[in-house]
């Protein structure tokens, strides 16, 4: 009998069940959505890891391994395969990349390892980075990564909202049919016989738009990867994003909206089960207030109009709790995403683009090739349309100042003491020295852009410290590192010194598109004196650097060009990466507008439910509303009147979480722009206003579109013949 019933009310009222299944349909696809995006942006954080750090889980650094211990290592039980590398630093050591067949061991096994070939702990190193995209993490750690966590947070809290969702319209549907449960609990019917013909109805209804909106998610998703590899296609040091999806997560999306489907129509079909007989035939599912209270501001403005709209909308609280919470968020979500991304295109723009425009037009990366070892200089030189070219390389050393080697200025601010990263030791202060090594031409240049005698025979100091007393890192202010009296600098490595000759102090550093640490003594030092004496004193990085600045007007298409000649040029001898300046700062922008673009669709979306959710109240209340309004001509409203009262509501649930946001976002950007230490001004002056207003007047023009629907669907019924015939109040 519940499954006939079932089926002719499902045929019958056909706008309750479509209700039903657009519910079930958004949730789900928004659902699968999420779940499909987790995964393609876990997946290819795996693959750049691999990229850039290598596949492997555990690896042995020592100074020699031969065939026996790599046939040792394979045979422990859980050893996938052993593979011997490269020389791994600037000493002979071999180095031995163990992958495991199941990585959740390797801090058990890889100390075991170490033990069988006689090593000890300090030899082995793990890849952290991939351990913990794969939820392993050393069991030692007391901050053991939290992104499980966070996936299972974030999981959790849509299919909690999207309960609400579903809820709301199974509520609409079940109270509408209230009096007839009655008359069936009257004659015989149980509790249990109502909810579970309720839950039948809740999953014949849903099963096609789950299967639909899972389908939905997953081209959604398709299409968001699609968009990211379009704006980010020029930005270097990434890989091509591959859609990829597992039928596990398929699984889990459908299971997921299964059970949230299942408890949203239980909820309220539990209470509804609950009702007596004669409650649920005496209940005429109208809207009203448990306890009368005053809308002040609305009666204040309005008047009367205002006092009934008030009311309305505290009968109907609950209801319309979801479409409060999701425009809100959305609104806020979109202003704040908006403002977000224009202080952050701002700050980039100021502290890269613009610091560095005269720095760089083509920047070439010589992978794993020191500077030594490069040999097309002159042949980059003569290339048309360079007008300079320097070759670099960068280091790191390490040498020891006394308190009477600083400086008057830094002395009068407290000296190295409250400096962090300086140790002090036996009265002196450990201090870092980056050193860039500059081709003999370039560094000979140099000198003549300071203004001394140009020679190879010393370094040139970047004499220079950040006051960060007295200035912010956005707009910095330095003051002189070292008296310039001192004409040597002694870098130190272990047990080994070497002196380094002072040629001179400066304040100007060469145009490189670098940036130094603030509390450090740069060294720029020609590759003669390099290869003399300081390659065994310092950590060299494995990369070179060639900056070259072009001769033209430096637009795209000439810029492009010239950087396409001379990759060609070096890659036949060389492994390079190449980057242009205005390329770069395009890929920059598209990359913002990409992240705009898809993380404003999110927020339409949010958006999307809540106004749902509000036709779903307007329309779906048409009933109840229909004896609320009828009652209202009784005592005299007019139709005009009562109009004006759906515009109330319809300003009041668009304005309310629009006047919630405002202060909100305003106070983010305030603490945005002091956090980034901005002049406001800056910001104000490009500020994304229009945008924000016209994402305002969508939702507002949305939910008026909704009221206006239900208001005239309201006003052509016969409401005195609704009067007349509602007996059961």
């Amino acid at each position: 009998m519940w499954k006939d019933y079932s089926g002719s009310y499902i045929k019958n009222n056909r706008a309750s069940s479509i209700s039903i299944m657009a519910a079930a349909l958004v949730a789900t696809m928004f659902l699968s959505l999420l779940c499909s995006i987790a995964y393609n942006f876990w997946v290819y954080e795996i693959e750049q890891i691999i990229l850039e750090e290598g596949g492997w889980q555990g690896r042995i650094v020592c100074e020699t391994l031969d065939s026996d211990d790599l046939s040792m290592i394979c045979q422990f039980a859980n050893v996938e395969k052993a593979v011997a590398g490269e020389e791994f630093s600037q000493k002979e050591e071999t180095v031995v990349d163990v992958y495991f067949k199941n990585a959740r061991t390797v801090y058990r096994d890889m100390p075991l390892i170490a033990a069988q070939l006689g090593l000890n702990e300090d030899s082995i190193q793990y890849n952290s980075l991939l351990l913990s995209r794969f939820f392993v993490h050393d069991p030692e750690d007391e901050a053991p990564p939290m992104l499980l966590a966070l996936y299972a947070a974030i999981l959790i809290i849509a299919a909690a909202s999207l309960i609400l969702i579903i809820r709301g319209s199974f509520e609409l549907s079940m109270n509408a049919r209230i009096h007839q449960f009655g008359i069936f609990s009257s004659i015989g019917a149980t509790p249990r016989q109502i909810r579970t013909c309720l839950l039948q109805e809740a999953v014949v209804l849903s099963i096609l738009p789950m299967l639909l909106g899972s389908m939905f998610g997953i081209l959604i998703s398709y299409g968001v990867i699609k968009a990211v590899n379009f704006f980010a296609v020029d930005v270097s040091g990434r890989h091509e994003a591959v859609f990829q999806y597992h039928p596990s997560i398929f699984v889990v999306t459908v299971f997921i909206s299964f059970l949230t489907v299942i408890f949203s129509a239980w909820i309220p079909a539990r209470k509804l089960s609950r009702m007596t007989p004669l409650e649920a035939i005496r209940n005429t599912s109208g809207l009203f207030l448990k306890k009368k209270k005053h809308s002040r501001m609305l009666s204040y403005i309005f008047g009367m109009k205002g006092e009934l709209a008030g009311n309305a909308l505290k009968a109907q609280k609950k209801q319309l709790r979801i479409s409060f919470v999701s425009l809100l968020l959305s609104f806020l979500g979109f202003s704040i995403m908006i403002c977000f991304t224009t202080l952050a295109d701002i700050s980039t723009r100021y502290t890269y683009f613009e610091r560095y425009q005269d720095a760089w037009d083509i920047m070439i990366t010589l992978k794993d090739t020191e500077i030594p070892d490069f040999g097309l200089t002159d042949e980059l030189q003569n290339v048309s349309g360079i007008q300079d070219v320097t070759v670099y390389q960068k280091a790191e050393a390490m040498t020891f100042l006394s308190e009477g080697l600083q400086s008057d200025e830094l002395s009068s601010l407290g000296g190295l003491e409250p400096v962090a990263g300086t140790k002090k030791a036996d009265g002196q202060f450990r201090v870092a020295v980056p050193v860039v090594v500059l081709d003999d031409t370039s560094f000979l240049d140099f000198c003549l852009q300071i203004g001394i005698t140009p020679s190879l025979d010393g370094a040139i100091v970047l004499n220079q410290i950040w006051d960060s007393i007295n200035s912010n890192f956005r707009y910095k202010e330095y003051v002189p590192f070292v008296r310039e009296d001192n004409r040597t600098t002694i870098f130190y490595k272990n047990d080994e010194t070497v002196e380094v000759p002072v040629l001179s102090y400066t304040q100007a550093a060469p145009a490189l598109r670098e940036e130094y640490d603030n509390y450090t003594l740069v060294h720029f030092i020609p590759l003669t004196m390099w290869n003399e004496t300081l390659r065994e004193v310092c950590e060299t990085e494995s990369d070179s650097y060639i900056r070259i600045f072009s001769s033209g007007t430096a637009n795209l298409a000439d810029l492009s060009r010239l950087e396409q000649e001379i990759v060609q040029l070096v890659s036949g001898q060389y492994e390079v990466e190449s980057e242009n300046r205005v390329q770069e700062r395009l890929s920059n922008d598209n990359l913002i507008q990409g992240m705009v673009i898809i993380l404003g669709a999110f927020c339409v979306l949010l958006a999307i439910i809540g106004i749902a959710n509000v036709f779903l109240n307007t329309l779906g209340f048409l009933r109840q509303r229909k004896r609320e309004f009828a009652r209202y001509m009784s005592i005299g409203l007019t139709p005009q009147e009562m109009s004006n009262m759906f515009c109330i509501e319809a300003f009041v649930i668009a304005g309310k979480p629009l006047l919630i946001t405002l202060p909100l976002t305003v106070l983010f950007v305030q603490f945005a722009v002091t956090a980034s230490y901005l002049d406001p001004m800056v910001f104000w002056s490009e500020a994304p206003i229009l945008p924000v207003l016209i994402f305002a007047a969508a939702v507002v023009l949305f939910v008026a579109l909704a009221y206006y629907i239900g208001g005239k669907r309201l006003l052509q019924c016969d409401l005195n013949e609704t009067l007349r015939n509602d007996t059961l109040v």
